[in-house]
């Protein structure tokens, strides 16, 4: 294994992250390329300020449009930390990267321009600044897809990491690590900072070491992260002598904080006088973000309708021709503030399914307020095909119109306001949704308690970002069909 400048071993970077890097400049590169070939297709004033120059027998745009835009895009995405290991396959960081890049990159050909006193066409950069980043972010999205599928299908292309803590931290983190493997984390063992009792049970799906030196054991089981799991796992001085340990050998260390279901710029790391304060900002669920959330929901359900207008009378002429009886389903749900609204649903199943229900409550598989069961004989043909693509949840946008519903949100559960007690009643501070956290992590198939915990983490943290990307994720889910019945 060869050695770091400190004399200690240095672990090989993972063969997978340099075949990706390299992948990725290979795509930026391409992008940059099709981002100045279309702009030169499209505008005929594109060589503007260039005119007849050569340069060793090539003409300077051709030059500067085939090699030094798509060179100068790879310096500065390098320089805004795109190839950066702990930003590949992260969507939101990679696009903040890539975003921060774009702005690098018009900033630096405005002074170009300036500096070599050309007279750019101002529509011509405009649009090879914006269609660098859509390229960009078109072909990372798509190596970024690869890579998710590779690790779901085989688990290769992951960071192997070590967890060191007591071992209920240590499994807590293993469960969350491992729900996602497209995320990219693998656990490959646990070191326990103390022998256990005598008598004392040790289970756990990864081996698990006790009394071992950290970095010599990462090594040895070829894994490229040590993750400090729970507050009590290791004392301050032992944290800061392992990340000096650690220093050139190329292994990651992250520290998992005590402050759990908290993400995003709710935390902020404060120093004072060399001590690093972990702060976390209080929820902000009003204001103009909430406001601009509303109209967002509004504008969006309206147009929704519009657009959707003929497939929903068809699924209506569908529900009427195959079973008589109503088009609708309606029931009441509790909203925003606990105030109780009726919620519009296609039917899927049969007129005396309420008074069946009784006979079927022994079959339940739902361990929550919901009746859940995987084929509920009450649900009709076509109501099994709604349901797979959650078409009949569609007339919730009429919902979302009259201000009872966002597009995205908690799960809206038709229970007694009574029934929100302690913690869950926080579920009630921003309106139900059609979609939400509990949609893109397994639907039906969750328990209660994790549809309640993905339920107050979404209140937590909520903003216009996440619910677009919360958006996206659920046209993939409902497509692929998981937990819908």
């Amino acid at each position: 294994m060869p050695r770091s400048v400190f004399g200690r071993p240095v672990a090989p970077r993972a063969k997978w992250r340099r075949r990706y890097m390299a992948w990725l400049i290979a795509l930026d590169f391409l992008a940059a390329w099709a981002a100045s070939q279309t702009v030169v297709m499209v505008f005929e004033e594109a060589d503007a300020g260039f005119w007849d120059e050569r340069l060793l027998g090539v003409s300077t745009f051709e030059l500067v449009a085939n090699l030094i835009v798509p060179l100068m895009w790879l310096t500065i995405l390098a320089g805004a930390g795109a190839y950066d290991r702990r930003a590949l396959g992260r969507g939101t960081e990679e696009l903040k990267r890539v975003v921060r890049a774009n702005v690098a990159m018009a900033a630096a050909v405005s002074f170009l321009a300036l500096g070599f006193k050309k007279d750019l066409s101002r529509a011509t950069v405009a649009a090879i600044i914006i269609g660098l980043l859509v390229y960009t972010v078109f072909v990372r999205f798509v190596a970024r897809v690869v890579l998710r599928r590779i690790r779901r299908s085989s688990q290769r292309a992951s960071q192997k990491v070590l967890l060191v803590g007591r071992l209920s931290d240590a499994l807590a983190v293993h469960e969350v690590v491992t729900r996602n493997a497209g995320a990219g984390l693998r656990p490959v063992a646990i070191h326990l900072p103390r022998f256990p009792r005598a008598g004392e049970r040790v289970e756990a799906p990864v081996p698990v070491y006790v009394g071992w030196d950290l970095v010599p054991l990462v090594q040895q089981l070829g894994a490229d992260t040590i993750a400090v799991c729970g507050p009590a796992s290791l004392e301050s001085y032992e944290l800061r002598k392992l990340a000096w340990q650690l220093e050139g050998t190329g292994l990651d260390l992250v520290v998992v904080p005590q402050v759990t279901d908290i993400t995003g710029p709710r935390i902020h790391v404060r120093p004072i006088e060399g001590l690093p304060l972990l702060n976390v900002e209080e929820p902000t669920i009003s204001g103009l973000s909430l406001l601009a959330k509303s109209v967002m929901d509004r504008l969006s359900a309206l147009a929704g309708l519009i657009v959707l207008s003929p497939l929903l009378l068809g699924i209506a002429v569908a529900i009427k021709v195959t079973d008589p009886g109503p088009v609708m389903f309606r029931q009441s749900r509790i909203g925003h503030q606990g105030k109780a609204f009726k919620v519009w649903k296609f039917r899927t199943m049969y007129t005396d399914a309420e008074q069946r229900l009784e006979a079927l409550r022994a079959h339940n598989e739902s361990d929550g307020l919901l009746f859940k069961m995987k084929n509920d004989p009450r649900v009709t043909p076509i109501g099994r095909h709604l349901r797979a693509l959650s078409l009949d949840e569609l007339p919730q946008l009429i919902n979302v119109l009259a201000g009872q519903m966002s597009l995205v949100g908690p799960r809206p559960l038709p229970t007694e306001d009574d029934d929100y007690r302690g913690d869950v009643r926080r579920r009630l501070l921003v309106r139900p949704g059609i979609t939400g956290l509990w949609q893109i992590s397994g639907r039906s198939d969750l328990t209660w308690e994790d549809a309640v915990r993905l339920d107050l983490h979404y209140v937590d943290n909520w903003s216009l970002v996440y619910d677009l990307g919360i958006l996206w994720r659920t046209v993939r889910v409902v497509l692929a069909r998981r937990g819908a019945y």
